[in-house]
């Protein structure tokens, strides 16, 4: 029997937002769920961001973000992402994102968004399930 390796999450907070309990909380409630979770620190800019899933071999990139800048950030994220080969990698959300920009951000590539509040254990649920759907 081959034996599987854990998931692995990216946990990012990108551009100037300087708060980060949450992606800290998110972090340690994915690890103590079984995940290897690398978080970045703040100020991360999306080269950054991408270089880090690269090199970290990531299934998944969860990005923080409170500063309202997700429409501008998260675009630019992930054409780095994909320009880097890792348009594979699943990319989620976390922070306070306006209803009306989920809809954009899905289309965009985001697999999941989540909100303030967001059950960890739930966020856990999904990311299994998004990398178990994902083809071999």
């Amino acid at each position: 029997m081959v034996e599987q390796r854990a998931i692995r999450v990216l946990i990012a907070k990108p551009g100037l937002d300087g708060h980060d309990r949450g992606a800290k909380v998110i972090a340690r409630a994915l690890r103590d769920a079984g995940m290897e979770v690398i978080y970045t620190g703040l100020r991360q800019t999306p080269e950054m961001i991408a270089e880090a899933a690269l090199q970290e071999d990531v299934n998944v990139v969860g990005l923080s973000i409170l500063s309202g800048a997700h429409m501008a950030l998260v675009p630019r994220i992930r054409e780095v992402m994909n320009a880097n080969g890792l348009s594979d990698v699943a990319l989620i959300v976390g922070g306070i994102i306006p209803d009306a920009d989920k809809a954009e951000l899905q289309t965009l590539g985001v697999q999941g968004i989540f909100g303030p509040g967001t059950n960890t254990e739930d966020i856990a649920a999904f990311i299994r399930d998004l990398v178990a759907a994902k083809p071999a």
